[in-house]
């Protein structure tokens, strides 16, 4: 993903049906046909009748988007390139594409006694919320930055304040003293319908006020934990961070933030963030200058259609959780390693990626419920909301312990040599039982089993010992397919074993 901090092209307007509009779809290799002519050439009646007009939309809104220039305060040294692009340079540093020779970018530079001065950083956009000026843009346009130069489209220029910054979702509230500027209005996002035009207005390259617009390709696209984005084919550059999207009712419902690119530049997929979250976000930090977030201390991942099968979920669905955090809240309400959430506050969980939202938009210290599916039955736990570090640490995989000298061929069926777990390993892993693999071949192997590995479940059967295991195999059908619990280091997760043809 590439950061947008888009270069205009020509807009067709619509005309009535006729001529006009003929030569105009020419224009935009488009063949439109009239109704009645579809009619009787046998074919059903046209369902886009034309291309859509963005002038008005244009003076309603142009109005309250701003263009943001950051400053900040370097001693200046010799070498540098003057006129250096500040706006490449920002996809330079953020994404790792190599600076090319004789540019230098931006950091800490050497002092070599002159006296410092405000030198520019780089550009990007903002719309205004609010008459006495509070202005929304992205978090990463103002990050690092000694000054912010907020220009409005009628030329006048304020000094910024940043009011506070969400790095998690990429918002940032700034503030000017002004008053009686025009407001943007906030729109539905779910009334947002794929196919729809939307229409951008930044200021890509420094080219401020630049209209372009497209049409929203998919919704709810996932491109990171705390936000599902709004994907367009909008032409969005560097410059365009942070200024508004907005559909043919003139209302703001996303906040341009991202590309997809190899280049740089745009290529035809631009990412933006839905103005419900982001008015979400910018309210705590009108409040409170920060974001408090939920967590309740779970590694997470898929739930794919093998495993589901395997163990009588039936469909996909759910998080599956790879590792439970010591004396969190989800240990604390006895969620365990394998468990698959279903449900958190009685919403259901489809996919993975929306119990960190959910989680996440809960006020620390709530009591929620979780439903979880645990070998094959669902149960119903109540967890405590923690609040989220901003940074939260993350914990490193604990090294496997090495292999107990006693081992048994109880599992030769599958490919595994097996042993129990000492007191030291249970202590070291966190564990209360489990079997240990010393050797995996076979099957097992090609499933992705290896030494090391500490089997908690077999077909949604605890294996708290071997003699456990030696049950549970003696009653498996050798021609299906079964599924294995396991740990590894600190993460858990399903492997699926299938009988040999």
């Amino acid at each position: 993903m590439k950061q947008a901090s888009g270069v205009g092209h020509a807009l067709l307007r619509c005309h009535p049906m006729g001529a006009a509009l003929t030569a105009v779809a020419m224009v935009a290799g488009l063949v439109l046909l009239p109704a009645a002519a579809s009619a009787q050439s046998g074919g059903s009646p046209a369902l886009v009748q034309g291309l859509p007009d963005f002038t008005v939309l244009v003076d309603r809104v142009g109005p309250s988007v701003v263009n943001i220039r950051t400053l900040e305060r370097a001693t200046p040294t010799t070498g540098a390139v003057p006129g250096t692009d500040e706006q490449m340079l920002e996809f330079f540093r953020r994404f790792g594409i190599p600076v090319p020779p004789g540019v230098t970018p931006r950091g800490p530079r050497p002092d070599r006694g002159g006296s410092e001065e405000a030198q520019p950083r780089g550009v990007g956009s903002g719309f205004i919320l609010s008459a006495d000026g509070l202005i929304m843009t992205n978090a990463h346009v103002v990050e690092g930055a000694d000054e912010l130069l907020v220009t409005l489209p009628d030329k006048r220029e304020f000094k910024g304040r940043i009011v506070g910054t969400d790095r998690r979702t990429d918002v940032a509230l700034v503030k000017i003293e002004a008053t009686g500027l025009p407001a943007v209005r906030v729109g539905d996002v779910n009334r947002l319908r794929v196919g729809e035009w939307v229409m951008a207005i930044g200021s890509p390259f420094g080219l401020e006020n630049t209209v372009t617009a497209g049409i929203v390709s998919a919704k709810k696209r996932d491109t990171g934990d705390f936000l599902p984005f709004i994907q367009t084919d909008v032409a969005i550059n560097p410059g365009n961070s942070g200024g508004p999207l907005i559909n043919m009712r003139g209302e703001v419902i996303g906040i341009n933030s991202q590309i997809y690119s190899r280049s740089g530049g745009f290529q035809g997929i631009s990412f933006a963030i839905p103005i419900d979250e982001a008015m979400s976000v910018s309210e705590q930090l009108r409040v409170s200058g920060k974001v408090t977030r939920g967590r309740i201390g779970v590694r997470i991942d898929q739930v794919s259609k093998d495993v589901a099968e395997s163990i009588g979920l039936g469909q996909p669905r759910g998080a599956l959780v790879r590792g439970v955090e010591p004396d969190s809240p989800a240990a604390r309400a006895g969620v365990e390693a394998g468990d698959i959430i279903l449900k958190f506050d009685g919403k259901d969980i489809e996919r993975s990626v929306e119990l960190p939202r959910l989680v996440g938009s809960t006020r620390p210290g709530t009591k929620s419920s979780l439903t979880v599916f645990r070998r094959g039955a669902q149960r119903e736990l109540s967890v405590v909301v923690a609040e989220l570090e901003v940074e939260a640490p993350q914990a490193k995989a604990a090294e496997p312990p090495a292999p107990p000298p006693a081992v048994t061929t109880i599992g030769e069926s599958l490919g595994l040599t097996l042993a129990e777990l000492t007191e030291a390993q249970k202590k070291e892993l966190n564990l209360q039982s489990g079997v240990r693999v010393v050797g995996a071949e076979g099957v097992s192997a090609r499933a992705g089993l290896r030494e090391g590995d500490v089997i908690l479940a077999v077909a949604n059967k605890e294996t708290r010992t071997l003699k456990d295991m030696e049950a549970i195999l003696g009653g498996l059908d050798k021609t299906r397919p079964v599924n294995i619990l396991f740990r590894r280091g600190d993460w858990a997760q399903y492997v699926v074993i299938r009988p040999e043809r």
